[in-house]
């Protein structure tokens, strides 16, 4: 079932409670979190609150679900460099809490093996912020990745390197390799928010709530998950069946 709200701003809205809520009862918590423009709104109100409230973030730990291979964290279009833009500079985080894969590693497999490890260290991710790709794809887990998988070295479609390529300069800039969180990670966190908002995303919620279990659309594993709320605004949810969703006030 998904959850539609009328706007991305009403979403980021619920979405921010939920994060407040949770700091607020385990100040300790293990977050996961994406990047992308859907999250924007998301950690712009969140940031509000956040300081409206007095929280105190210092204590959280938390892990990103991916980042370009080549791009340095100073690289403007880097996952590292967007966090710090759109929450860690906003908030009193504890930088050296903040984990995100590193995009120029010596050892990549290494790297991810070490990262998989880390996120298992800490206990597991308390709540995970998901985004979606127009393929399907949840972190840069693309479509027949293996729903048993770790994090791992993801060679990006020509869907997704054209759907990001409107942030860099020109299609040669894209990255084709990225690291990402695996799709056995993402399963193993205790909740995790699905976020779609947009009418380019109205086709994929559509394919997702059609699809059965399968590996060919990735984002389909969430029906297994125990806890994962599914949240859309009215534009996402276009394609839907009325018998798919709950409206929410």
């Amino acid at each position: 079932m998904f959850l539609v709200f009328k706007d991305p701003q009403a979403v980021a809205q619920f979405v921010s409670e939920r994060l407040v809520q949770l700091i607020k009862d385990k100040p300790e918590a293990i977050l996961g979190l994406a990047t992308g423009s859907t999250m924007e709104p998301v950690y712009e109100r969140f940031c509000q609150d956040a300081k409206a409230q007095g929280l105190d973030v210092s204590k959280i730990t938390s892990f990103n679900l991916d980042e370009y291979i080549g791009l340095s964290s100073e690289h403007p279009q880097s996952y590292h460099y967007y966090m710090n833009k759109f929450l860690f500079d906003h908030l009193d985080f504890a930088k050296h809490q903040t984990f995100v894969p590193d995009g120029t590693p010596e050892d990549v497999e290494l790297h991810c093996e070490q990262y998989s490890q880390k996120i298992a260290d800490y206990g597991g991710i308390d709540l995970q912020l998901l985004g979606v790709g127009g393929n399907g794809h949840i972190g840069f887990n693309e479509p027949g990745t293996p729903f048993e998988s770790r994090t791992h070295v993801i060679d990006l479609s020509d869907q997704t390197r054209i759907d990001n390529g409107r942030f860099f300069d020109s299609m040669d800039e894209v990255p084709k390799r990225a690291i990402t969180m695996g799709m056995k990670d993402i399963m193993e966190a205790k909740q995790i928010l699905f976020i779609a908002t947009g009418p380019n995303k109205a086709q994929v919620v559509a394919d997702l709530y059609a699809s059965d279990y399968d590996e060919q659309m990735p984002a389909s594993m969430l029906k297994k998950h125990p806890d994962t709320l599914f949240i859309i605004d009215e534009k996402a949810a276009a394609q839907l069946p009325p018998d798919a969703y709950q409206v929410m006030v």
